[in-house]
């Protein structure tokens, strides 16, 4: 036997399933919080921003405890008819030390953000922001700085072979580029290694025209490394969460294997004034929950949410996204006018499931600016 809930949140709907008491609704929506927390990801300028980054996004790639601290710059540019200044930039926590700028930035003039990673916590994954405020720009900038701290100095193959493709070293094959902007495009980098003992030239085939990856340096020397940058241009015909898949080719042979790149392409609304904003659509969903109460493992069972768009404007529904597709089915979703009623029915297969208890998530990417994703 099986218990189920459904509880529906401002970032998704989560299915919790398990043959033991079921939790309260408050520990299920702590669960929730928890699960649906996107990953970091740097925020660079909007298209009409006065200035540019060189980069947003800074791998110190794999350190150790005894390299201590670890610095890197950022360049910022200001290509605007006016001065510009950055203001103030925020640290996402006491172990990064950072220096900027001060002055105004004249027309054509840079300046630079100087970041010192303080590598003082012993060995661990670290993902830090700089959140960068300045001045004539609507939002901020998110940068960040990443890198993985090991108590010592590791072999390439120990770091790089776990998904290796030939010569090629991955430490995965599933990659994320994170939200990605209908009309934007999204880039995110990676290291790779060449686990072999000649020059390593990497090409890629068999991948969709809305993906493009570059390695630098290419050709990758012998027992050296390299960095992987890639891009996922939108593409209005693909919306919600949705996966980008290539072949590499390794000193002209194709190999036996993919690597593949994740994004969640939801609606833009970055140029959007507060009065369209104010006259958007706006679902506002009856229930949090939905309980199934106990189940038999291999029962097929059904959750309806409805919902009242609220807003000015007609809501759509773009994407409805879940966790395990294989075992969950999107029955409807249907959009709904200003303050009409709309609904989602989805329909759980069970077998597919592991006895006890298991959360799901499922997303709506919708037209709502403050509900881009539901």
């Amino acid at each position: 036997m099986k218990k189920a809930l459904i509880i529906f949140g401002a970032a998704a709907i989560a299915l919790a399933c398990g043959s033991r008491a079921a939790k309260s609704t408050a520990s299920a929506l702590d669960s929730l919080s928890q699960t649906v927390q996107e990953p970091v990801m740097a925020v660079e300028p909007d298209d009409d921003s006065p200035v540019s980054f060189d980069h947003t996004v800074w791998d110190f790639g794999d350190i150790t405890v005894d390299d201590g601290p670890v610095s890197c710059t950022f360049t910022v540019t200001n290509n605007g008819s006016e001065p510009v200044a950055i203001y103030e930039v925020v640290s996402s926590c006491g172990c990064t030390d950072v220096r900027w700028t001060r002055e105004p930035l004249q027309p054509g003039q840079s300046g630079t953000i100087s970041a010192t990673f303080k590598n003082e916590d012993g060995p661990h994954p670290f993902d830090k922001t700089l959140t960068v405020y300045i001045s004539g720009m609507r939002r901020p900038v998110i940068l960040r700085l990443r890198g993985t701290v090991h108590e010592k100095t590791r072999s390439l193959s120990e770091l790089f072979g776990a998904e290796r493709l030939g010569d090629l070293g991955l430490k995965t094959r599933q990659y994320k580029v994170g939200t990605l902007r209908q009309g934007r495009s999204a880039s995110e980098s990676a290291q790779v290694a060449n686990l072999g003992r000649r020059p390593l030239s990497v090409e890629f085939t068999d991948m969709p025209p809305q993906l493009s990856i570059h390695v630098s340096p290419n050709p990758v020397p012998p027992g050296g490394t390299a960095t992987m940058s890639y891009t996922v241009a939108s593409d209005t015909t693909v919306w919600g969460a949705a996966s980008y898949s290539a072949t590499p080719v390794l000193n002209g042979r194709k190999v036996a294997g993919s690597i593949t790149f994740n994004a969640h392409t939801r609606a833009d609304f970055s140029s959007w004034t507060q009065e369209q904003r104010d006259n958007g659509a706006l679902p506002m969903f009856e229930t949090s929950t939905f309980n199934f109460g106990i189940v038999s493992q291999g029962a097929e069972v059904l959750a309806d949410f409805r919902y009242t768009n609220t807003g000015h404007s007609p809501f759509h529904i773009y994407k409805v996204d879940c966790e395990l597709p294989s075992s969950m089915e999107v029955l409807e979703a249907t959009g709904a006018g200003a303050s009409e009623k709309g609904s989602i029915r989805l329909r759980l297969d069970t077998s597919l499931l592991e006895k006890g208890e298991t959360v799901l998530m499922v997303t709506v990417t919708g037209n709502s600016p403050a509900q881009p994703l539901s």
